[in-house]
Order: structure tokens, then sequence, then C-alpha cells
């Protein structure tokens, strides 16, 4: 053996102390992390992610440990057998685990807590997260509460002041008391009904639908929640007007054929960023996984992250007998127990559900939670949220499929009701020789006419049913739901609607139409009124009632004005001819006493003159406006009595909504679930207001159910009864025997009817090219001329319009009667004048006032030689220039 040099003893020292170094070290941190992991047995899922995971990291090439974990199955909802689990687990003998991942069930969370804390050994879960102040120091909850998103997107987004919740579990009954306490500040309210089991499924969807909640959060387990879809469907509750939010996160997995058909608002929440495709994470432990695994996997990653700090902070976790915690000595403290929770507390990481983080109760913080809607029958992304921030996602989904499939290897489904001219069931002869097999050739009518050519442009085949409620579809008010061909269109039990479909704004929202084929609009229908033929006193027709009796009592007030002024004007007056001229006694006579005034007046209205006519300028001025105003007169009842004696009148009650509207002898109704009520009972307008005040609340309804029975009570009410439908309708059934029905006024709106389909239908576009050919070459025009006139059974539509043949009304000839009574004025005042001017001269010249007899017809006049004459009496009068007169009176 060499001898040591005096260099050597210091290297070796050296080198001794570095082995000694490693050596404490190498014991202080171990070669393998003992972890327990505790697992229920239907989670086959979630351990095979966690063991490949430990594998993937064990495997790794810069590992510098082992994890390994001792597995245990167990009854993840029994608190004695995880108590049990635990304590084995962590027992001395065993030799003990630094941590461990475990699965529980809401029942025992509490037991759970209390061990981890009493031993301070972290336990890794990703099970239901507790309420805040429910949560325990060592053990770390994975996954991430969704209360508040759920919140945060009914509040912000969705508005909702009211809403169901739907649970069946202890978690789904934590959650909920959770968004109650987030919402009760908002004053929403929330209907909480406890499922209790899937076989009740039906029958909470049956109260939901009976009381009209059409806002629901659904939080269940996934087969319940695949089987509570499917009775949503089977109730046909996958309306529009419902809006469902799914709780489980593990609903990207689920089976959506349900959702193909439906348009209700759908909104699900997702963990696992749903853009991040086929990432690496991904391709190792499957593209559809579980929310669990995806956490399990995570968990893993977490528990490597930790231990790998705790290495590189040379921190001394080695276990020993006399370290490990023991569950037969309450008051053993694991003095690693709180370093270990610390480390997994601080771990901050990007895994497969997002950013990971913790806050110092081990719960996640700053996480993130994907909001997915329904849109083209996928679940698109639409909303991020975290820490209470929602952030607007722009993606661009693909459509399913970007060419619609090939009509002629599908039999489309044709939904229509029985409704002419549109369709009518064919003969017995000639439903005999329709070749066998087809099934369709039992109809007829414009709408069969229109699908075989738009079926042959597009190329198709298809098959009709009539649809079972015979509605057209409207919406109910209360349930939300649609009835008739809309409802079928919605539910998916047809492909097409093709009838006399209106295209409304409501209609729109749940399904899809094509271009309108055909214009039409709302219109009244009434009995054809009985045509009046002229009566024994039709000539009266021409002038109005009111006509004729002031034409009388112009012909009385003429003849006595008449009579008036020849009383008055002294140019009447002339010598009777029994007397010679010059003779001593010289009577003065009047032609036009009473009667011969009444008589002229009569000639010159019948135009045919009198012998007599007045002399004096008053006279003629009466004559001559009474010839004006006869001749205005019989002019104008010449024009309008031809009309009259020869034109048989249809004289019409109901010209327009306003005479409906102000009368009550005649009621007026409309088929009830259609768009004609819709029209009425969404209406602005006062008066078709008014018109659905009268027929929502009149006794017996005058609602039909169906435009048949609606133009049967019009034929057979006499009258009294007027039906409101489309313009199309009412012109065909017009054409219809026993022709009794007439369209009254003109319409009272306009609209469309169209081809329906479901919402986003992939035939759409080919059916509506189709329809518009159709409309520009002329086909569907002469389709309609084919059923609509052509087969019509009545001739030609007659006028109703009153306006040829109407009475003429006083405002026609009043100005006549104004020229008249201004000539009788006039006439009296030239009268008056011609009194005055005419005494004056007599007076002037035999200084004698005259006085004249207004005896009646033939009066006399005394002359100077004969004063007192046998039939008059005689009183003298003294005059101041001493002339005696003699007022004289007859007796």
């Amino acid at each position: 053996m060499s001898p040591i040099t005096p260099m050597a003893g210091p290297r070796c020292f050296f080198y001794l102390l570095l082995l000694v170094c490693t050596q404490y070290t190498l014991a202080a941190f171990p070669q393998n992390v003992p972890i327990g992991a505790i697992f229920s047995k239907e989670s086959r899922e979630e351990t095979t992610a966690f063991r490949n995971r430990l594998d993937m990291l064990n495997k790794a090439k810069d590992a510098s440990f082992k994890i390994v974990s001792d597995t245990k199955l167990v009854d993840t909802s029994s608190s004695f057998n995880m108590v049990n689990a635990v304590c084995s687990q962590i027992k001395r003998g065993s030799g003990g685990v630094y941590a461990i991942f475990g699965m529980y069930d809401m029942p025992a969370l509490d037991a759970i807590q209390a061990y981890s804390r009493n031993l301070q050994v972290s336990f890794i879960t990703p099970s239901y997260p507790p309420a805040y102040d429910k949560r325990s120091d060592f053990v770390v909850y994975m996954r991430p509460n969704l209360a508040r998103p759920v919140v945060d997107l009914i509040n912000k987004v969705y508005k909702w002041d009211s809403f169901t919740y739907i649970y069946d579990d202890d978690e789904g009954l934590a959650t909920l008391e959770q968004v109650m306490d987030l919402v009760q500040m908002k004053d929403t309210e929330v209907i909480a009904r406890k499922l209790g089991g899937a076989d009740n499924a039906n029958a909470t969807i049956t109260t939901i639908d009976g009381e009209g909640e059409r806002r629901v959060i659904i939080d269940l387990d996934r087969r319940t929640t695949e089987v509570f879809m499917k009775k949503i469907k089977e109730r046909n509750m996958w309306t529009s007007y419902y809006h469902y939010i799914f709780m489980n996160l593990d609903f990207h997995l689920l089976n959506k054929a349900n959702l193909t058909y439906g348009q209700a608002k759908v909104t699900s929440f997702q963990i696992v960023d749903p853009l991040r495709g086929d990432g690496k994470d991904f391709q190792k432990i499957g593209k559809n996984i579980g929310f669990k695994a995806a956490l399990s996997y995570d968990a893993a990653g977490i528990i490597s992250s930790a231990f790998n700090s705790l290495k590189q902070d040379r921190t001394d976790i080695n276990l020993s007998d006399d370290t490990s915690p023991a569950c037969e000595k309450g008051d053993n403290i694991w003095r690693f127990g709180d370093r270990i929770r610390s480390s997994l507390q601080k771990v901050k990481t990007m895994g497969v559900t997002g950013w990971i983080q913790f806050d110092r109760f081990g719960q996640r913080e700053n996480y993130t939670v994907h909001s997915l809607e329904l849109q083209r029958r996928l679940m698109v992304p639409v909303w991020r949220w975290r820490n209470s921030k929602l952030t607007k996602v722009e993606v661009n989904i693909p459509r399913p499929s970007t060419k619609p499939p090939a009509l002629g290897d599908r039999v489309l489904r044709v939904t229509t009701i029985f409704e002419s001219p549109y369709l009518m069931n064919k003969s017995d002869e000639e439903i005999a020789k329709c070749p066998p097999g087809r099934s369709t050739c039992q109809y007829e009518g414009y709408a069969v006419d229109m699908l075989e050519k738009i079926a042959a442009i597009v190329n198709f085949t298809y098959k009709i049913h009539i649809v079972a409620d015979g509605k057209y579809g409207s919406e109910n008010e209360t349930t939300g739901k649609w009835n008739g061909m809309v409802g079928e269109l919605i539910e998916g039990k047809a492909d097409l609607a093709i009838a006399p479909l209106t295209i409304t704004l409501v209609r729109e929202r749940v399904i899809d139409f094509s271009k309108p084929y055909m214009s039409t609009g709302i219109s009244i229908m009434i009995k054809k009124p009985q045509k009046s033929k002229p009566g024994v006193f039709s000539f009266l027709d021409p002038l109005a009632y009111e006509i004729w009796m002031c034409i009388l009592f112009a012909y009385i007030g003429v003849s006595v004005v008449l009579f008036l002024v020849s009383r008055f004007s002294p140019y009447e007056w002339h010598p009777a001819e029994s007397c010679g001229v010059g003779s001593a006694e010289e009577e003065q006579t009047n032609d036009f006493g009473i009667w011969n005034s009444l008589w002229f007046s009569l000639g010159a209205f019948m135009q045919q003159g009198c012998d007599i006519s007045p002399r004096s300028i008053s006279g003629r001025i009466v004559g001559g406006v009474w010839w004006f105003f006869t001749l205005i007169i019989i002019s104008s009842y010449t024009a309008n009595l031809a009309a009259f004696l020869t034109v048989e009148r249809m004289v019409t009650p109901i010209e327009s909504a306003d005479d409906l509207a102000k009368q009550t002898e005649i009621r007026y109704g409309t088929v009830k679930a259609g768009s004609t009520e819709a029209f009425f009972k969404s209406s602005t307008i006062p008066v078709y207001q008014k018109m659905w005040n009268f027929m929502s609340k009149a006794e017996p309804s005058p609602l039909m159910d169906s435009n048949t029975k609606g133009i049967t009570h019009v034929r057979e009410s006499k009258g009294k009864y007027a039906f409101l439908l489309e313009s199309a309708m009412n012109d065909y059934i017009a054409q219809r025997k026993p022709c009794d029905t007439i369209k009254a006024g003109s319409n009272l709106d306009s609209k469309g009817y169209g081809i329906g389909m479901p919402k986003e239908s992939p035939y759409r576009h080919k059916i509506t090219l189709a329809v518009l050919k159709l409309r520009e070459d002329g086909v569907l025009q002469n389709l309609e001329n084919t059923w609509w006139y052509d087969k019509g059974q009545c001739g030609p539509v007659e006028s109703t319009k009153k306006g040829e043949t109407s009475a003429l009304s006083l405002s026609n000839v009043a100005g006549v009667f104004y020229i008249l009574v201004g000539g009788l004025g006039l006439a009296m005042m030239a009268a008056l004048l011609e009194f005055c001017y005419k005494s004056k001269v007599e007076a002037n010249k035999s200084k004698v006032k005259a006085r004249m007899s207004v005896k009646g017809e033939n009066g006399r006049v005394p002359s100077p030689t004969d004063p007192f004459p046998k039939s008059m009496s005689s009183v003298p009068i003294t005059r101041p220039s001493g002339v005696s007169l003699y007022e004289m009176t007859y007796t």
C-alpha cells in the first residue's frame, strides 16, 4: 500500500463530505412517491385517465422520481367506506402515502374533510366542490364551481326574471342553493323541482308544460339528462319559446339527435376548451373524454408539479413510522402535511381543463368556463366566462353540410290540409284509374298540381299526409306550443307544408318559407243579396224622398208667391172683357187668382205651358226662376230614370270593414288558430281592434273551426253573418254552386302564401327557385285560372257597387233650391216697388189714394160715378184737402 501524501488528506475529506451530502439529499427526497387513489367502481374513465397521466410522467426523460399509486375501488357514497379507504391508505404498517387522489359523493364530503384536516393529509379530488362556507384547507378541488358563471349568464346576457331549476341529487341541490343565494339580490323568481329519478321525468315535464314554465335549468347526471331530453322531444317542447340550460359538463358527449328538428334555445357548459381541436393532450387520453376524466388527468399533473417543487426546494418529506399520521391517534399531526398542501395550492399551470390555480382553501380560481349554444344543429361556443367577466366568442363553425342532400334519394314528407281548390279528394272513378302503389293519386287541386311541377324541377319524390288536427298553425299563448302544419314542421314530422299557408312574422320565426306563390288578403264574404226589380212606384226612385218633398213644397210656395205678387202688382190688373171701352162702369180683373197660380205652376213644371202668363216684372221673375228650377229637376230626373227602370240592382248591406264594425245586426268572425285571427288579435288599427273585441267576446262565439264551417254558416244565416277569410278562397267560393256568396268591398290587407319548411331546411333554396320559375313562366297563373275560373260554376262575377245607379241626394240639387228661393224673394221686392210706384202716380192724378179689392178671383174696383155699390158699406173719411174717401170692404 502506497503512503499517504500531505495533499491526499484534504482531497479525501472533500470527497467524503460530498458523498455524505449526496447521501443525505437522496435520503431526504424519496425515489418513489406513493400516492393513494380512491375510485368508485363506475369511474373507469377517470381511473384510466389518472393512471395514463402518471405513466407518462414517470416515463419522461427528465423524471427524477416516480409517483406510484395504490388504487382502491369503494362505494364513494358511503362515509364509512370512504373513511376506511383513507385510513388504510395512510396506515403506518403499509408505509403510508404522501397524498390521496380520490372521488367522493356528497354524503361522504364531511367525513373526507374532517379526516384530511385532522390528519393534515391532502386530498385531491375531481368531485363536486362544496359551497364557500364549507371549504376545507386540506382538500384540493379540481372541479370549478358553475354557480357563478350560470348566474352571470342569466343576469347579464339572458336577463331572466324567473326560471325553473331541476335537480335530482345532492350535487344539484348544493348548486341550486348557491344559485339562489346569488340571484336573490336580482329579485329573480326560482322554481325548484326535484326529479326523483329518471322514471319521473315524464311527470315533471308534464307539470312544467302545464304551468307554462319556459326557462328551465337542468342539473342532472349524464344518463338522466339523456332520458330527460328524450321526454322533452316526446312532449313536443322543443319550440322556439323554450330555453334550456344544461348544467352537466358532459353535455357535449350526449346523444343530441333529439335536437335535430328542435327550435328551442339550448345552452350548455364545458371546462375543456371546445376550440382546442386534436391537441397532444387529447391524443393521449382520447378526443371525447368526460370532464371528470379530464380533471383526473390534470390532477396527476398537479401532483407531479407539486412534488417537483418540493424536491427543488430540497424539502425533507421522507416517510417513516414515526412521522406518518395514523387514524388511531386523533392528535397525531403529520409534520409534512402542511408543506405538501402548500405546494399543491401554489401550482399554476395550463391543463386540459384550462388554467389551473387554487386559492388558500384549495378551490379553483381564475378558471374558464365555456358557454355553448345550439346553432344550426351544432353546439357552438358563444361566451367565455372568467372571473365574473363574460367575453363574446367569435368563431366560424362550418355548416353541417354546405351542399344540400340529393333530394332524389329521399321521400319528402308533405303535410297539407283539405281546402278547396288547393287540396280535394278525387272521385271514386278517378281514384280507380290511379296506378298501383301511388298513394298521392287520390288527391287533386291547385296545391297538388303545383307540388308535382316543383318535384319535377327539383327532382324529388314525396308522400302527402293530412295534418292531424286540421289546423294551419298557431301558437298557444300559455304553453308556447304550435299546432297544425307549423307544429308538424317544428317537431320534424314533415319536410314541407304545401297549402294556403300565410307567411306571417310569428311563423317566420319558427319555420322557413319559400317565396310567395300567390298574393292574397283578408276579405269579407257575405250572403249574396236578392236582386231588386222595379216596383209599381219605381219611377220615384231617381230622386230621393226628401227631394220629392222639397219639390212639393216648392210648387205650393211658388203658386202662393205668384198669387201675392199678382195682387200687389197693378200691371196684372186689367179691365174685364165684359165691359165696353169707355163705359161709365169699368171693372178691373186679375188673371192670377190662387187656382190659376197653381195651374200655371203645374203647367210649367210639367213642361206643358199655360194659356195665361204674367204681365208684371215681378210675376215674370217668379215664372222665370220656376222654369229654370223645373229645367234642372226634370233633366236630372230624366237622366237618372233610365238606369233605375232598366237595371236590376243588387244592394249589399256591407261594403267595408267600417260597415261591419259600426253595426251589430250582422255578426262576423273568422277561423280559429289561423293567420286571419292573428291579424285582428295583434292589429293596432282602431277599427280592427273593435272588430276583434266583438269576435272574441260575442256569445255564441262567431269564430269557426274551419273555412268550410264558416262558409256554411254564411249560407245558412240568411244574411246575418259575414265571414272573414283570404280573398283567394272567397273568390273561389263565389264561383261554386249554389252561387249564393259574394265578396264585399276590397281586401283588408295584403299577404302571400308560401311553402313552409323546418328552420335551416337544406331544401329551401331549391324549392324557392322552383317557385320563382313557375311564377315567371306563368304556370302558377294558369293553374289559378284553371281551378278558380275555368272550372267555375257561376259565370262572371257581378258588381255590387251602387255608385252607378244610386239615388240623387239633396246636396246634388241644393243649388236649384237656392236659386228658387232667391228668385221668389226678388219677385216680392219687385211687386212691392211696383205697388208703391203705381200708388204714387195715381195719387198725383186723382188726389185720391187708390184702394183695391183683395177679393179672390175677378175682384172689382168701383168707379168714381158709383161710389156706393150694393155690396159695399161706406165709412166717410175726411182728409186735410177736403176730399172724402171711402174705405170699402166686402160683406
